[in-house]
């Protein structure tokens, strides 16, 4: 396959994202991702559209309070894995309610990198990357076992002593 159309993919499958989404506010790190998210702000003028490099994560994020989605793409490969964390952490601790994450398949990081703060493999696209989603509302799934009917072990009581 050429070039241009393994580099499709990963645009497809980023825009099919963004269309799944509708994000009214989006942030971008990356030429792909960049290139996928001004093309929804076209396409929805109304959308607030904000763009940062790495360095620039802390006070670009914290300005947009909380981003309905976030695309990064060809960022991470290129960070030191604390400077990488340190990116994802900040938009998943600024409420980002959705983020998409295109990486090399072959690079540093791997899947239990992004398992560790709450990603799901989405794709392992054709083109040697993979791609890792983010969603708010599902990363910690509800426990049967975890609600107040539960709390204090009533079935205990006068049983034990811790």
């Amino acid at each position: 396959m050429s070039q241009t159309a393994n580099e499709q993919n990963a645009l497809d499958v980023l825009a099919q994202i963004v269309d799944a989404s509708a994000p009214a506010s989006l942030l971008c790190c990356g030429a792909r991702a960049e290139r996928i998210a001004r093309h929804w702000a076209r396409l929805n003028p109304d959308v607030c559209l904000k763009t940062f490099e790495p360095e620039q994560a802390q006070t670009t994020i914290a300005s947009l309070a909380a981003a309905d989605l976030a695309l990064v793409s060809d960022t991470l490969e290129h960070l030191d894995h604390a400077s990488g964390s340190h990116v994802l952490g900040l938009l998943r601790n600024y409420g980002t309610q959705r983020i998409a994450v295109v990486v090399p398949s072959q690079g540093l990081w791997r899947f239990n990198d992004f398992i560790a703060m709450g990603f799901r493999l989405h794709a392992q696209l054709a083109d040697g990357l993979t791609l890792y989603t983010y969603n708010l509302d599902s990363y910690n799934h509800k426990r049967d076992w975890n609600n107040p009917r539960n709390w204090a072990n009533p079935q205990m009581w006068d049983k034990a002593r811790w």
